[in-house]
């Protein structure tokens, strides 16, 4: 017996067990997004959940802001996370104390984060305060809206902090196993340290960074709590709206609170799909 037989079967009870949570949770979730719940008497399938959702005042809005603070979040958290492991590889004085700050947040929960980005930056939080007692602005109410705002800044703050380092460390184990070697030998060929950067160090972690940054969009866009802590009443997160379907005690509206789950899915399994091919091509370009 192999080893690799010999992990399979040592895995194969707990995969058994989580494979058949995971199938029995999706084939419920799919079977009342077509409306077949024999509890409620709907016992003939449709599609009726998908076209209510789709035609409701407000989902397009709500799909849109959802993939808005997603791609925002994921951008802006790649490319400082990728600055940031790019200064954590070099040796200097203080660089233990910067790794530990950057991560720190990482066992902080979303949910407390959120609190706190609420406290801190809300017009009525603490740095609200401290600018209206150093004479910045006349009223707490003058501080730049950064939470329940239309456009997600608070949202985004909050998924940038929390994200950054979980990129950071992926890039930065990356970078350790790759060594220094093929960027000496770029710049022993005449290139300059940017060049060494762009067309060799880059496009070697640039798998890592892709798959990093496509777990961050996955659950920056199907994340519910931390759009409903910091969101605008409008529009709301799909996720929010799932979810606040999902808890109604009205329990016609679960069929179209599932099918908004699917749609959140369909659009998580797209993504894995386009990184995937990203990656294809990437290998076979290097091939």
């Amino acid at each position: 017996m192999t080893d690799r037989t010999r992990l399979a079967l040592l895995l194969a009870p707990a995969l058994l067990v989580l494979g058949g949570l995971f199938l029995t949770g999706l084939g419920l979730t799919l079977l009342r997004s077509f409306r077949y719940m024999p509890a409620l008497g709907l016992t003939e399938p449709d599609l009726a959940a998908y076209a209510a959702i789709l035609t409701a005042p407000g989902f397009l809005a709500s799909l849109a802001f959802s993939l808005w603070v997603a791609a925002a979040s994921t951008l802006i958290a790649a490319v400082l996370a990728l600055a940031a492991a790019l200064l954590l590889r070099q040796t200097f004085p203080g660089r233990a104390v910067i790794s530990f700050l950057v991560q720190l947040n990482l066992t902080v929960p979303h949910i407390v984060g959120a609190i706190g980005i609420l406290y801190l930056f809300s017009q009525s939080g603490s740095f609200a305060r401290l600018a209206h007692a150093a004479g910045l602005i006349t009223t707490p109410a003058e501080f730049p809206i950064l939470t329940q705002d239309p456009y997600g800044i608070g949202i985004i703050l909050l998924y940038v902090w929390k994200e950054l380092p979980f990129i950071t460390l992926i890039l930065l184990a990356n970078m350790q196993t790759l060594g220094e070697d093929h960027e000496a030998v770029a710049r022993s060929l005449g290139a300059t340290r940017w060049q060494a950067f762009r067309h060799v160090l880059l496009p070697l972690l640039m798998p890592s960074l892709l798959a990093a940054s496509a777990l961050v969009f996955a659950f920056a866009f199907g994340a519910y709590e931390v759009p409903l802590i910091l969101g605008a009443h409008a529009p709301k997160a799909l996720p929010v709206l799932a979810w606040q379907a999902s808890t109604d005690t009205d329990l016609a509206t679960r069929p179209e609170a599932m099918a908004m789950a699917v749609v959140i899915a369909l659009i998580g399994c797209a993504l894995l799909a386009v990184y995937g091919r990203m990656l294809a091509k990437g290998g076979a370009g290097a091939r």
